[in-house]
């Protein structure tokens, strides 16, 4: 089994190798569902942990049809990631019908495969109009893999598809189930999907340390955004998730 964790700071990615996983997805603004962290993360994250780091290739948060200009900066964010010393690239593009950008996925993936990346496709997937399509568009293009909650918020509501993903995929690319995937549930999402890879945040939020805070502003704009707390993974959590595949594999 494959345990990716998605890391939304450097601390979070030490975090995640600390418990155990086996490859870490580096993001920043997770509240946006996770756009291109800045080359000092890349970096320093590359250089702080053993384990495989891919790089969230996603100029800005919103939906996944992307401009020539955006486009050109996550060609030249692929470029950097590799200089920096991530493993692999995450991304996903789409037209405005809902089907998956196969001509420019695949010049993305390319550009990766060329510096000797792997690449994942993430869950933009969730965001196609027909998911068993979008699986042929997404192997046709190069991807080694999938990330997909199987068109659900949660990856157990969504389940049932995923397994028909699995099933479809044939080996021939590996889908991993992702959102909301926790220690408690991981076992059973594994044994019905027979899937070998599972994307997970295992996160806990920390308390800030200021203590004046002005009740007035919020600087996110966003209403329930905390202002004042952070997320982390937590390598305890990402230690019993590992624990209880550990179980599924020795019951398989």
């Amino acid at each position: 089994m494959t345990v990716e964790v998605c890391a939304g700071s450097l601390q979070s990615v030490i975090e995640a190798e600390k418990g155990g996983a086996s490859r870490v997805e580096l993001c920043d603004n997770l509240f946006e569902g996770g756009t291109t962290p800045s080359a000092a993360t890349i970096e320093l994250a590359c250089k702080s942990v053993k384990i495989p780091v891919y790089v969230m290739i996603r100029p800005r948060g919103g939906d996944f049809l992307y401009s020539g200009i955006e486009f050109e900066i996550m060609q030249r964010d692929i470029f950097l990631a590799k200089k920096y010393g991530a493993a692999g690239v995450v991304f996903g593009l789409l037209l405005p019908d809902g089907s998956v950008d196969e001509q420019r996925t695949a010049e993305l993936v390319a550009a990766a495969k060329n510096l000797e990346m792997g690449v994942t496709f993430h869950r933009a997937f969730d965001m196609t109009a027909n998911p068993h399509r979008a699986l042929e568009s997404v192997i046709k293009a190069g991807c080694e893999r999938i990330l997909t909650s199987g068109g659900e918020n949660k990856a157990v509501d969504g389940k049932k598809l995923i397994k028909e993903l699995h099933i479809a995929a044939a080996g021939r690319i590996s889908i991993m189930a992702g959102s909301g995937v926790n220690p408690g549930n991981v076992r059973d999402l594994v044994e019905y999907t027979g899937i070998s890879e599972v994307h997970v945040s295992g996160k806990r939020r920390v308390a800030g340390g200021m203590i004046f805070r002005n009740p007035k502003i919020n600087m996110g704009g966003l209403p329930g955004i905390p202002e004042y707390e952070t997320d982390v993974s937590d390598s305890e959590t990402v230690k019993k998730l590992v624990a209880a595949l550990s179980i599924t594999n020795s019951d398989i």
